[in-house]
């Protein structure tokens, strides 16, 4: 079997396996349905606890084995390119929602954070699934304006801030249903209960969220220094330029707001969700619905 068919096969077997991992969180989320936020002394609610357990122990698991496989198949894919395996929009989002699953497991690791496991999860079976289904392409070279130390430094810095952008805006997601429940009362029962206080949610995606502003800032200067190797210009106006400054202006209002007027919770988090839809049309929908010097999907 050659590399390009392993790597092939490898995808698909990840993006499976990333949508088991969602139906075991989805599983962990409903059989927490009723729980009390504190465990009883009586010990009623022991099995459906352990149930809770079980089901998000297994669905991290199967998280890092789709990821593992996921990684070969970004790996074999790049061997059989010869190349960093992110030229076109296939092997660029592959590899994107492969750092945002790494991202999620290191923080899991460190943190404990499990219960952003649903909406990363349900976010690389989708984006992974996308990819082999509407946007995969056979391998071929690179364009000649690709042909640059560039290549890597602008996509990975970008790959990387995507990630975090993604998990905070899971986080910010997850900040609209806690806050919900906390206003309906002063006790939030069922899974809820084990996803952090709003106040301590807000703070998390805020963190995500300037820590990888500051690398889609250098992702967009990157991309101007290529862009004047490649074509003797810094900025052409391009949809994806364009659209990449859009992206960059939501997340600058988010900071900003947050520092200068003291925006946090519902506004915040709103405005996280509208930064992550911009950044995914500035990678998928950009490429499909408009042609430039960024027409590189292959589709």
């Amino acid at each position: 079997m050659t590399a390009s068919a392993l790597s092939d096969l490898s995808m698909v077997a990840a993006a499976v396996g990333y949508l088991i991992a969602f139906f075991l969180h989805s599983l962990e989320w409903s059989a927490a349905r009723g729980l009390a936020p504190v465990r009883p002394q009586d010990g009623s609610e022991d099995v459906a606890r352990i149930r809770v357990d079980l089901f998000g122990r297994l669905a991290v698991g199967v998280t890092v084995v789709a990821f593992l496989v996921h990684a070969f198949a970004v790996v074999t894919r790049g061997i059989a390119a010869g190349r960093a395996p992110w030229g076109n929009m296939y092997e660029f989002v592959s590899a994107s929602v492969m750092f945002a699953v790494l991202a999620y497991l290191v923080v899991v690791w460190k943190l404990g954070a499990r219960w952003l496991g649903i909406g990363v999860t349900l976010l690389a079976a989708v984006g992974l699934g996308g990819a082999v289904t509407v946007f995969y392409v056979d391998v071929a070279p690179l364009v000649p304006a690709l042909h640059s130390v560039w290549f890597v430094i602008h996509i990975v810095a970008a790959a990387i801030s995507g990630a975090a952008f993604n998990l905070g805006a899971v986080a910010s997601a997850l900040y609209l249903l806690r806050r919900r429940a906390e206003a309906d009362g002063p006790v939030v029962s069922g899974y809820l209960a084990k996803v952090p206080h709003s106040t301590k949610l807000d703070l998390f995606a805020y963190r995500l969220h300037a820590f990888a502003f500051p690398l889609w800032t250098f992702t967009i200067a990157a991309g101007a220094v290529w862009a004047q190797y490649a074509w003797g210009r810094f900025w052409n106006w391009d949809p994806k330029e364009t659209w990449s400054f859009v992206t960059w202006v939501i997340y600058a209002a988010y900071l900003h707001a947050r520092a200068t007027a003291g925006w946090k919770g519902t506004p915040a988090a709103i405005i996280a969700i509208v930064g992550v839809v911009s950044f995914w049309f500035n990678f998928v929908g950009v490429n499909l619905l408009f042609s430039g010097l960024h027409s590189y999907a292959g589709i």
